[in-house]
């Protein structure tokens, strides 16, 4: 032949994909490459010809080229296939990307063509391709990928079926257990899974000894955070990380529950040592950059989207990041990018909080309640169910607000925070704030450290005229709070029982702690008219306008 194949085979092994491309144009337009007198070449020279593609990211033309070949593949004579398999069947290798063989592997080639469909975020075209591969001709990978896509496309029951066949075949598949996992599978189902007894193929059964504990430890901890037992998830997950410190994969695991369940500093601590153990994670970075952002660390925030930008600008997580950094300067803007992320990754739950939350920001909540949806359908968590409520009560959908909030409890009957949002929604009328005093007192009976209980109860304290039990309910906070929001509550507390200097005290304290904190910053101001003898809620415009009217009528006299 004129173009030698192995020397393209050669190439790809070799990862010079460009030069394998051109290659490979010679190749397929090679005389001996007859779609005529030869269709078993003209087919295995577009396979080859579309894995250069495939290797270099050119997906529509490698799904282009592939398809070509399977047409060719069509016209080869079935006698033809057959010899040609049974003589070459001793030294052909088992693997997708193989190029010695003869003859092309049909599934193969229809699994690349899903693959790249998926890399186009085409997930419907993918699953076709990939329901054309009978079941038993499927590897581990194509496995995986069509679980995937089943789970994709809302298939819940054919997704636990392939992911639990992935277990079966290989319990280490880390990805398949977490998929189970959300999708209602129990601790005990999938361990079951694991071989217990050699199988046909040879493969070992799993060494359930203390040496491979910590996978069923795993699986236990991914299961509890898929039921919302985020308490006993960490307490696992804490466990593993004695076993395996320094270990990436858990600090993140960690860090974003974490994140989800409102212990910050902890969460933005783990997210920062996985960082300065690999300074090139992308994985859950749009979870910290939230947490940046809710701290007011501008100049940290800053950096972590400068650092994302030159690892791989086309991450999902990256525009979340983004959109997070827009919030403040461009609301439109960061709208933008966080639909971005989800038009990337339609399954990237932070992306459709993120554009809840700025929805909700803009006055528009109809589509808010959209997004927070979409984010529940996902995986429901605290924060769908929070954006939930916030949205209906701002449309005064006091009834949907009220249903989510109690979704939310049964969900997550260990959850301080669910609590707290039942409280909220009974806090807005005047006839539920003693209910919604229960719920927060209950909040704080499951998690005594919660400060957004104990504001939310202060609050109803103060409206109820009780500013003294407010005071001691948020005073006790302060040991081990080091927060604005809690300093900001009780200067204007002290402010509304007109006690001026103990409310600037904590002013500047809110402010210290977060110089950007604008409730800070309002109250300071009005705090001061206020110690000046100024009605802070009087109109500004009398010094001004005094003077404007005193120029105006200087410059009437001047005219006249």
């Amino acid at each position: 032949m004129e173009v030698p194949k192995d020397q393209i085979a050669t190439l790809l092994e070799h990862g010079l994909y460009n030069s394998a491309q051109m290659l490979g144009c010679f190749l397929v337009s090679s005389s001996a490459a007859n779609a005529e007198s030869a269709p078993h070449l003209k087919t295995e020279s577009l396979v080859i010809l579309g894995d250069s593609f495939f290797r270099e990211r050119e997906y529509r033309r490698a799904i282009h080229t592939y398809k070509q070949a399977l047409q060719y593949y069509k016209m080869i004579p079935k006698q033809n296939m057959t010899s040609s398999r049974s003589s070459l069947s001793s030294n052909r290798s088992s693997s997708p990307n193989s190029c010695n063989g003869s003859v092309i592997n049909e599934n193969e080639v229809k699994f690349k063509i899903a693959s790249s469909h998926c890399f186009l975020n085409e997930n419907k075209a993918a699953l076709v391709e990939m329901e054309g591969i009978p079941n038993k001709a499927r590897n581990l990978a194509m496995n995986l990928l069509l679980g995937k896509l089943y789970r994709v496309s809302r298939h819940s029951r054919a997704a636990v079926a392939i992911y639990k066949e992935c277990i079966r075949h290989c319990p280490y598949i880390l990805e398949a257990i977490t998929a189970l996992a959300e999708l209602g599978s129990t601790a005990k189902e999938i361990i079951s899974l694991f071989p217990q007894t050699p199988n046909r193929s040879g493969r070992a059964p799993f060494d359930h000894t203390d040496s491979s504990r910590w996978l069923q430890r795993y699986v236990e901890a991914q299961c509890s955070m898929a039921s919302n037992d985020y308490k006993g998830g960490l307490e696992l997950f804490a466990d593993l990380l004695q076993r395996f410190p320094n270990n990436t994969h858990l600090l993140l695991e960690m860090a974003k529950v974490e994140a989800i369940i409102g212990k910050n500093e902890e969460a933005i601590m783990n997210f920062e040592k996985a960082r300065s153990i690999d300074p090139y994670i992308i994985t859950y970075m749009d979870e910290y950059a939230m947490l940046l952002k809710l701290k007011s660390d501008y100049p940290k925030l800053n950096k972590l989207v400068h650092d994302l930008l030159n690892i791989d600008p086309a991450r999902p997580e990256v525009f979340v990041a983004l959109s997070v950094l827009w919030e403040r300067k461009d609301e439109k803007k960061s709208l933008q990018y966080a639909e971005q992320s989800i038009r990337i990754d339609e399954r990237h739950i932070s992306g459709y909080i993120m554009k809840g939350n700025l929805l909700l920001t803009m006055k528009r909540a109809e589509a808010a309640v959209s997004a927070f949806r979409a984010a529940q359908e996902l995986r429901p968590d605290i924060r769908s169910y929070q954006g939930l409520v916030h949205t209906y009560l701002a449309l005064s959908k006091i009834k949907e607000a009220l249903h989510a909030s109690r979704e939310a409890m049964k969900a997550m009957p260990q959850s301080a925070k669910a609590l707290k949002l039942v409280g909220d929604v009974h806090a807005i009328s005047s006839g539920g704030r003693e209910k919604a005093k229960k719920f927060y007192e209950s909040a704080l009976r499951l998690e005594p450290g919660y400060l957004g209980a104990a504001l939310a109860l202060a609050e109803l304290h103060v409206i109820d005229g009780r500013n003294g039990d407010a005071i001691s309910l948020l005073e006790r906070y302060l040991k081990d709070w080091a927060d604005d929001s809690l300093h900001v509550k009780l200067a204007q507390v002290f402010a509304a029982t007109n006690m001026l200097q103990e409310a600037l005290s904590h002013y500047q304290a809110a402010l210290r702690l977060n110089t950007q904190n604008e409730a800070a910053k309002r109250g300071l101001e009005r705090l001061e008219k206020q110690m000046k003898g100024v009605d802070p809620d009087a109109p500004e415009e009398d010094e001004d306008n005094d003077v404007e009217d005193a120029d105006g009528d200087q410059d009437e006299t001047e005219l006249l």
